[in-house]
């Protein structure tokens, strides 16, 4: 017989004979038998008794268990996540979460302040069920532990539904999926450029509709065009490629021999209240700029009836600038249709020049386009898309396609406040180093295009002279 039976069998029969005094104490003279009888029947009506009394207070901590205010909404994966609650209730000695790490989530308590809070990033999507474990006050081994079962459902991260489908190469009219591009300009500023083909797009195996060009010429001007090809043409990413193409190789043309258009700019920095000198300027301005969009027209238009297609199959937006930089500060020259937006932008002195506007078609989420006869029918209209400035020095002059645009400054109205403008800036230093001696910028730039934006999955594309 080992030491552990021994000594409780020494308890049992001084137990015994403690009750047996006790008995006799009270003239009672019982048998044998009769103890045992009694025993027995003491003992089943005990643990009845407390039996009973246990499973009473365990069903009211479980109604409290269950009454506590805790709830879990939704996650989304890779998104971090987190929810608290406080339990002040004494009665609750130890709480405990099973199943969490299968969520990928973890359960953590600030003891002093009764807080408990569930937090991490989910891994992985579905529905789960989360067990919650309840150690009530004077719980023992062998008392049921309570539980409460919640429910997680964990959402797919939007950007993993979307699928990344190649363009096909052989399609009419191809172009990369993607392109990006550096001028560097030595002792002066540098233009970058990004294009990235929208997640619609991607999601289909469309191509990408969005086009650029951009030039430095040999008389030190900067030419920079971007175009938005309409998503509903057939052709517009052909529109958007002759658009920008022939506008820079136009007014790349046109400015070999500047000297006289220069002459003008220098008249009307000295005088810009005298209406000639803002005449000559506009005047020659049109034949750079404003032929450079018509000749673009008339490029389109050839390939359409080459094609034996329509102009509106090559439906496209264009946004054009000229700029360069004088002893007395930067000219700085545009052709704006379409949404999008022109701006200049000088971080130190906090002022935006908004080079146009936006301009809608005849319905809602409609814009105007190059392709359309009406843009060169009306004078007046046309040279109110011709702008021009003098500033003395800028950080950035951009040009984006309404797929930057429209993500970033949510309305026009938008486009017209400088803390929108610095909010980009510093979003885009955030990623980007934008010092003279970064030739990975265009990389880094086409990466940032790839940043998430409910409901904005068009093409992106964006230059910046900075």
């Amino acid at each position: 017989m080992d030491e552990n039976n021994s000594e409780k069998e020494i308890q049992n029969r001084e137990m015994s004979c403690l009750i047996k005094e006790k008995l006799n104490s009270f003239g009672t003279s019982i048998s044998p038998e009769m103890f045992e009888e009694f025993i027995n029947f003491s003992v089943e009506k005990l643990w009845v008794s407390y039996t009973q009394n246990w499973q009473e207070k365990e069903s009211s901590i479980q109604d409290k268990m269950n009454a506590l205010d805790i709830s879990f909404p939704n996650g989304t994966t890779n998104k971090e996540y987190a929810q608290s609650f406080i339990i002040d209730d004494d009665e609750f000695e130890r709480i405990e979460f099973e199943g969490l790490e299968n969520v990928g989530l973890q359960f953590l308590k600030d003891e002093a302040a009764n807080a408990f809070t569930i937090k991490g990033t989910p891994t992985i999507a579905g529905d789960f069920d989360i067990k919650m474990k309840c150690y009530y006050r004077g719980w023992i081994p062998g008392k049921n532990i309570l539980e409460r079962v919640f429910h997680i459902a964990v959402n797919p991260d939007p950007r993993s539904l979307w699928k990344n489908i190649p363009t096909s190469s052989e399609i009419e009219y191809y172009k990369p999926d993607s392109e990006s591009f550096l001028l560097s300009v030595e002792n002066e500023k540098n233009v970058v450029v990004a294009s990235q083909r929208g997640r619609s797009h991607a999601h289909e195996g469309k191509a990408r509709d969005d086009d650029f060009k951009i030039e430095y010429t040999d008389s030190k001007w900067y030419l920079t065009a971007v175009a938005d090809g309409a998503g509903s043409a057939k052709y517009s990413r052909k529109g958007s490629q002759i658009a920008c193409e022939t506008v820079i190789n136009h007014c790349k043309e046109a400015l070999k021999d500047s000297t006289m258009f220069e002459e003008f700019i220098k008249f009307y920095n000295d005088d810009a209240e005298n209406p000639t000198n803002r005449k000559y300027v506009g005047d020659n301005l049109w034949n750079i700029v404003g032929n450079a969009a018509f000749k673009a027209h008339r490029a389109i238009k050839d390939e359409a009836t080459l094609k034996g297609a329509q102009l509106k199959d090559y439906a496209t937006t264009l946004l054009l600038t000229i700029c360069k930089k004088f002893e007395f500060g930067w000219f700085i020259a545009s052709f704006w249709v379409g949404d999008g937006a022109i701006c200049i932008y000088d971080k130190s002195s906090h002022r935006i020049n908004l080079m146009g506007t936006p301009d809608g078609g005849e319905y809602a989420g409609q814009t105007r386009f190059l392709t359309m006869p009406e843009i060169f029918s009306d004078t007046a209209s046309l040279y109110g898309r011709l702008k021009f400035a003098i500033v003395e020095d800028f950080t950035s002059l951009f040009l984006m396609s309404d797929g930057v645009s429209d993500p970033m400054f949510e309305t026009d109205a938008n486009l017209n406040k400088v803390e929108m403008w610095d909010k980009l800036w510093e979003n885009l230093n955030h990623e980007i180093d934008f010092s003279n001696n970064n030739e990975q910028i265009n990389e880094k730039l086409l990466s940032w295009l790839d940043f998430w934006s409910s409901g904005n999955h068009d093409d992106r594309t964006i230059a910046i002279l900075y």
